[in-house]
């Protein structure tokens, strides 16, 4: 999911099930579609738990930022952005994972997986940086529309302005990544997926924090230059502890609560694809 990450295949960011080992069809394209079609549902479902932790870290505070009204202010750039997001980091971590073959019984396989979490994570933000910058803009200003949003932040800072963020939202999902992948029961995986991710959740808040700042600052403000160390310390002169961790409770339960969500759409999904494909010619 944008914003609150809660995102498809990613068996790095919700430790599920060893699904898509290989890029073989039909698994491989029946996994590709699931994930996305997975990731999507978890987008919408859980979208108002993303606006108000975005109105929660934005400078101007939760009230002013909207509150409790047009909590789906936003939500076309993140369904748009989902499914070629979701299709980006899958298809670089499979394919870094074949780049980097190692034999499965090797003490390298933490690190294989590792560097093609973190390969995918690189790949996708090219496509979720946009998405989430056009979202968490109008997720605060909900009386703009979000293709007007898009049209001036192209007329007033080009396609730079669409990448506002990037580095603080690729350490953020860098971090999710640096877990080792361990093949167990699906749902038992995903019980432990909630309690790891809520954890990783409260850790890389701050990084959250600094990357929303950066993507809302004003155009030609020191924040909006990108500098994550100066956004957090920024936070941190202003609002001190309680300002780097604004919206831990929403991005937390999000989080907590999508992995269980995207593995009962996953597993559906997946399986009707693949009983589509063995009976089709």
């Amino acid at each position: 999911m944008n914003g609150v990450a809660i995102r498809f295949c990613s068996v790095s960011k919700y430790s599920l099930c060893g699904v898509c080992r290989t890029m073989e069809r039909p698994g491989f394209m029946a996994s590709l579609v699931a994930g996305g079609i997975a990731g999507v549902s978890v987008d919408l479902i859980l979208y108002p738990l993303d606006t108000i932790k975005t109105r929660l870290q934005s400078p101007q505070g939760f009230n002013k930022a909207g509150g409790f009204r047009g909590i789906y202010a936003g939500v076309p750039s993140a369904a748009i952005g989902s499914f070629p997001n979701a299709a980006a980091f899958f298809i670089t971590y499979e394919y870094v994972k074949w780049f980097l073959h190692t034999d499965s019984s090797s003490y390298l396989m933490p690190v294989k997986h590792m560097l093609a979490a973190s390969a995918g994570e690189v790949v996708a933000c090219l496509i979720r940086v946009p998405s989430e910058v056009v979202k968490q803009r109008a997720q605060v200003s909900s009386s703009s529309r979000t293709f007007q949003i898009f049209s001036n932040i192209l007329y007033q800072e080009g396609i730079r302005g669409l990448y506002r963020g990037y580095t603080s939202t690729v350490l953020r999902e860098a971090l999710w990544s640096w877990r080792q992948d361990h093949v167990v029961d699906c749902w038992q995986s995903a019980v432990c997926g909630a309690f790891a991710g809520g954890f990783a959740a409260v850790v890389t808040t701050p990084l959250d924090v600094a990357k929303t700042r950066i993507m809302l600052a004003k155009v030609g403000s020191s924040t909006a230059s990108g500098n994550v160390l100066s956004a957090l310390h920024g936070v941190w002169r202003t609002q001190g502890l309680a300002g780097l961790f604004a919206g831990v409770f929403p991005r937390t339960a999000a989080i907590s609560l999508g992995g269980f969500i995207f593995l009962g759409a996953y597993d559906q999904t997946r399986s009707l694809l693949l009983e589509l494909g063995r009976g089709s010619p």
